[in-house]
């Protein structure tokens, strides 16, 4: 008879060696794989970077860190090759809130713990989120845009909206510029944070709105370079403080966009705690490895954890909004890479 090898078992055996743990021999109780949905951007490059340190500082063994490219399909073949690895413990930033649901549940059956990073699962189950109020990141975003546009028409380049970080961030935006702005006109480009998209979005709205005041980029690490480009080419690319600049305010807190602020390019960014996010990641895969519960409330770094609908935990870390008056600040992670 013939065998069919799963992806998982075909990845498995080419794995396997002598002294591989999870093919015979002992397996490392801290022994955790880390999953990341893309690598194509400065933030995800510096959390990557940040992790085999915060890990050693947890005193957890990672494997090598597995880049889905941001496909959902391959995020769930790349748990299930991690399992067969019998690691104890799985980090995972989820490309799909909804299609990471059979990874997850696959892990629990396998009893094996998951932090969810960055991104909240809307099925399955983790011991906790680790990431940033991504509501107040719109929000942010408006009434930045909002004080320096006050009427007239912006875009709002926005992320995956099947991912809980392009729906939040959307819908703190669009709410708080209704409520609060009522003369400024909306205009979306879903770019599923590909640069690619972003560009050809925002050159079809510029062609066809020449008067845009201001863009939200939901993504600097993606969007920021195309976003320039484009303006550039329009001769519209004015830095802040001379007629005609276009207001831009953006999302990551990577240090491009750092330097964009300091010359004058863009107007501001909200910063997403990238080290924290893998501090806090190694920290928390280290305690649900060992059993120890999660509680809501504050904490004492300076966040709040609390309960989800879904009834999953989110730590919602601090990502302050940066500007030219704190750009230079040594505490912000994009200055520290």
């Amino acid at each position: 008879m013939r065998h069919r090898l799963t992806t998982a078992t075909a990845a498995l055996l080419l794995l396997c060696g002598p002294a591989a743990a999870g093919c015979g021999g002992k397996v490392d109780p801290h022994r955790v794989g880390v999953v990341l949905p893309l690598l194509t951007s400065p933030f995800w490059e510096a959390y990557n970077n940040e992790i085999p340190k915060q890990a050693t500082k947890a005193g957890v063994r990672i494997l090598p860190t597995v880049n889905s490219n941001n496909q959902p399909s391959k995020q769930i073949t790349d748990i299930n090759i991690l399992l067969a690895q019998e690691v104890k413990g799985l980090v995972v930033s989820p490309i799909d809130s909804a299609a990471i649901g059979p990874g997850l549940n696959a892990a629990r059956r396998a009893h094996v713990p998951v932090v969810a990073v960055d991104v909240a699962p809307d099925r399955g189950k983790v011991a906790i989120v680790v990431r940033a109020d991504n509501r107040a990141y719109g929000v942010k975003a408006c009434r930045s845009l909002g004080r320096a546009v006050r009427r007239g028409t912006v875009v709002q380049i926005q992320g995956d909206l099947a991912s809980d970080n392009g729906r939040d961030r959307t819908a703190g935006f669009d709410r708080c510029m209704a409520r609060h702005y009522p003369d400024i006109k909306v205009l979306d480009i879903p770019a599923a944070w590909q640069a690619e998209r972003a560009a050809a979005g925002l050159e079809a709205l510029y062609s066809a709105y020449p008067g845009i005041k201001g863009i939200y980029l939901q993504a600097g690490g993606v969007y920021l370079a195309p976003t320039l480009r484009v303006l550039q080419s329009h001769h519209a690319l004015v830095p802040v403080g001379h007629r005609g600049h276009i207001a831009i305010v953006s999302n990551d807190g990577v240090p491009q966009e750092l330097a964009a602020i300091r010359e004058g390019l863009i107007d501001a960014t909200v910063s997403q705690p990238a080290n924290l996010y893998a501090v806090y990641a190694m920290r928390y895969i280290k305690r649900a490895m060992a059993g120890k519960p999660f509680k809501t409330g504050p904490t004492r770094h300076h966040s709040t954890i609390i309960r989800l609908p879904g009834g999953n935990l989110e730590d919602q870390l601090p990502a302050p909004l940066v500007t030219r008056s704190n750009v230079d600040n040594r505490s912000l992670w994009g200055n520290q890479v």
